[in-house]
């Protein structure tokens, strides 16, 4: 048994430290996605080792260790995404719908046809702004109803390549534009939003490709299209908020690395993962879809909302300007020199530029 546990706990170790290697290949870069699972499988091993009463020897005791050292790894990286951490983004203290925006946000998955419960989730949360991305032609036209129901602002990139999105907006957008970044096949779209309040706001919407044995073999057009949003909205003179499927998780070393160069914060942490995916399979659930924003805002609330057919979770946000009260938000997350060097290697590998970000005013 010893032995057994022995293998398991080494192998645990193994997939807990190589994506500490800042290697983009996929076989790296997958293993940021099941850090939730692994520490799972981690504390069952240390319960049956505990269990059994295989900790008085040293071998025992170093089979023991490698899973708590592990485990201990595990949890640096995923605590802050526990209710039991603290908040980085302060909530309202009272909603003002002049200066919020509320957003509903989904991979619709673009081989699913449950439009009808789509669109019964929009009219339910009566969001602002509706982002759907995954979206072909079909897609947009069961969509393009909405613009009767108010949502007359619209911005519309429809692809069969899985990677088409659309924007549905009650709220007038100005400077729109799509963009393909890094491949010339994967667009972004770059907008600013005027609130009922009159007050503008940058909205990015990104869905960069994963990294796996079927698109990329490696995470470097993702992390490069990730880096030039953030070094752009850094210095963003607007509000600004970043939204989109990034297919990464909310922990991993790039997305963490685009909190850190772009300053934005994360309204997740201290409140929950939301694991937008796989909406089928919660065994293999992380949190791929996200709503990052600059410090200008506070939390009016936050849900993921249930499955309508795709693989994917919608996620609700709304977000309020509130200039009493932000400066309660929690500072996030910078980088050092040596991150920063980094992340100008990133762009480099793809002759990537921030500048080629649109920065509408």
């Amino acid at each position: 048994m010893l032995l057994g546990l022995g293998i398991f706990n080494g192998l645990l170790a193994v997939v807990t430290l190589l994506p500490l290697w800042r290697n983009p290949h996929y076989l790296v870069r997958g293993w940021d996605f099941p850090r939730r699972q692994i520490a799972v499988a981690l504390i069952a091993a240390i319960t049956v080792q505990l269990f059994a009463g295989h900790w008085h020897s040293i071998a025992e005791l170093t089979v023991l260790g490698v899973a708590l050292a592990s485990l201990t790894v595990q949890l640096w990286w995923i605590t802050p995404y526990f209710t039991i951490a603290s908040s980085e983004v302060a909530m309202t203290k009272q909603h003002d719908p002049q200066r919020s925006i509320r957003l509903f946000t989904a991979n619709v998955l673009q081989t699913n046809r449950r439009t009808d419960d789509f669109l019964a989730l929009v009219h339910e949360s009566q969001p602002d702004i509706v982002i759907a991305l995954e979206a072909n032609a079909w897609w947009q036209t069961k969509l393009d109803p909405l613009e009767s129901d108010g949502y007359t602002h619209t911005l519309k990139c429809p692809l069969d390549n899985l990677y088409g999105m659309v924007v549905y907006s009650r709220l007038p957008l100005s400077g729109a534009s799509t963009e393909f970044l890094v491949e010339d096949d994967i667009p972004s779209m770059h907008m600013i939003a005027t609130l009922r309040s009159g007050e503008k706001v940058r909205l990015h919407v990104l869905h960069p490709p994963p990294p796996s044995p079927s698109e990329n073999e490696t995470s470097k057009t993702r992390d490069a299209e990730l880096i030039i949003v953030a070094k752009r909205v850094r210095h963003a003179n607007l509000p600004a908020i970043v939204a989109g499927d990034l297919n990464d998780v909310a922990w991993s070393e790039t997305t963490r690395l685009f909190r850190k160069i772009s300053r934005m914060l994360d309204p997740r942490v201290g409140r929950g993962t939301f694991s937008s995916y796989h909406a089928k399979y919660p065994f293999m659930r992380w949190p791929l879809d996200h709503l990052f924003h600059s410090r200008h805002f506070c939390l009016n609330e936050i849900h993921r909302l249930a499955a309508f057919g795709s693989d994917h979770f919608p996620l609700l946000i709304d977000l309020q300007l509130d200039d009493a009260h932000s400066d309660e938000n929690g500072d996030g997350i910078s980088a050092d020199a040596d991150e920063q060097a980094w992340a100008n290697e990133k762009t480099a590998q793809k002759n990537a530029d921030a500048g080629d970000v649109p920065s509408p005013t």
